[in-house]
C-alpha cells in the first residue's frame, strides 16, 4: 500500500477501482481537487478531479445532520444502482466506491433536456421495468431519502404490499411528528381498507422508486441517467406516477407515449395515478412535516376518486 508523500502515485482512475477503499485517505490529505456541487436535502455532493483527468461524483453524510450515517446507508443506494444499471437499457451511473459514510460514482457531464433523449428514456424506462424482480421489496436494506423503508420480499399481491410497505409506516410517521390531522388520517385508512378495488394488480417490475423529476439527470450524452433509487421490486405505475409529481420532467408527454408506445399500460392506469403518488406525499410529510399536509389531502381525495371511477368501469 503506498504512502501519503509527495511520491505517491497518482489517483486516477485506475488506481480507483482497485482500491476504493483509499478514496477518503486521500480527501483527508487534500490529495484529489474538491469542487462541492449541488447535492439533494440529504447529503453532501462534490466533484472531485483525478490525477488523471478523470472527475468522479461523490456523497457524504454531513456532519450538519447532527446524527451518524445511518448504518447500510450507502451501500443500500450502491445495491439499487447495482441492480438498475445491470438490467441494461437505462443509463445508470457505475458504482465506483460504496464506504459506510462516502459513495462515489461515475460523473456524468449535465446537458439540456431535449425530446428525443425524453422518447429514448420512455423506451428504456419501459425496458428496464421489463427486467422484472423476483418479489416485491429487494433483499438489501430499504431507504427512501433518510428514511428507512420495508424491503422485505413480499410475494403479493401488490395491493397487500404496498399499503402494508409503503403507505402505513409514513402515515404512522406523520402522525407521529404532528403533520396530519385525525380527519386525513381517517382518509388515508380509506384508500388502504378499499386498495384492492384499484385493480392494475401486475408481477413486480424493475423499478427506481423514487422517480421524481429531480432524480433525473439529463446528460450532454443526450441521454437521460437515474440517480439517487430506491430500487425494488415494485409497480411500473409507481415509477410512471412518481415521474409527474412537482410538476413533472420536461417533454413529459413524450416520455410516456414512448413508455407507452413500448409496453402499453394497462386499462384504468391514470386513475390509479394518485395511490401511487400517495407514497412519496407520506413521505414528505414524514420528512418535512406539515408543509405538505395539503398535498397529501388533494392526493389522497384525487386516489378515492380515482377507486370509485374503478368500481364503475370494472
Amino acid at each position: 500500500m503506498p504512502f501519503l508523500t509527495d511520491k505517491l502515485v497518482g489517483m486516477d482512475l485506475g488506481y480507483l477501482r482497485e482500491h476504493p477503499e483509499q478514496l477518503p485517505t486521500f480527501l483527508t490529505h487534500q490529495r484529489i481537487r474538491e469542487t462541492p456541487v449541488p447535492g439533494g436535502n440529504i447529503c453532501a455532493a462534490s466533484r472531485l478531479t483525478l490525477d488523471d483527468g478523470h472527475s468522479i461524483f461523490a456523497k457524504t453524510w454531513p456532519e450538519r445532520a447532527g446524527r451518524p450515517v445511518p448504518e447500510e446507508f450507502f451501500a443500500t443506494e450502491a445495491a439499487g444502482l447495482r441492480w438498475l444499471r445491470e438490467a441494461g437499457p437505462v443509463a445508470v451511473p457505475e458504482v465506483l466506491v460504496a464506504l459506510p459514510g462516502l459513495l462515489a460514482l461515475e460523473w456524468v457531464e449535465p446537458g439540456e433536456p431535449g425530446p428525443e433523449a425524453a422518447e429514448r428514456f420512455g423506451r428504456e424506462l419501459a425496458e428496464l421495468h421489463r427486467a422484472g424482480a423476483p418479489e416485491f421489496g429487494a433483499p438489501w436494506t430499504g431507504f427512501i431519502g433518510a428514511l428507512p423503508a420495508d424491503n422485505t420480499p413480499h410475494q403479493g399481491p401488490w395491493a397487500e404490499w404496498f399499503a402494508q410497505a409503503r403507505l402505513l409506516p409514513y402515515l404512522r410517521r406523520s402522525v407521529d411528528n404532528g403533520a396530519l390531522e385525525d380527519a386525513d388520517v381517517a382518509l388515508v385508512e380509506q384508500v388502504v381498507a378499499r386498495i384492492g378495488e384499484f385493480g392494475g394488480e401486475e408481477p413486480p417490475a424493475r423499478i427506481h422508486g423514487d422517480l421524481w423529476p429531480g432524480n433525473l439527470l439529463w446528460g450532454a450524452d443526450d441521454r437521460v441517467w437515474l440517480v439517487d433509487p430506491a430500487a425494488h421490486g415494485g409497480h411500473r405505475e409507481s415509477d410512471l406516477a412518481q415521474l409527474a409529481l412537482f410538476g413533472g420532467p420536461p417533454h413529459a408527454d413524450r416520455i410516456l407515449a414512448a413508455y407507452d408506445e413500448s409496453w402499453p399500460l394497462a386499462d384504468g392506469w391514470r386513475d390509479r395515478v394518485p395511490l401511487h403518488q400517495l407514497h412519496l406525499l407520506l413521505v414528505h410529510t414524514a420528512l418535512f412535516g406539515a408543509a405538505y399536509r395539503d398535498s397529501v389531502r388533494q392526493g389522497v381525495r384525487a386516489a378515492l376518486t380515482g377507486i370509485g371511477r374503478a368500481t364503475v368501469n370494472g
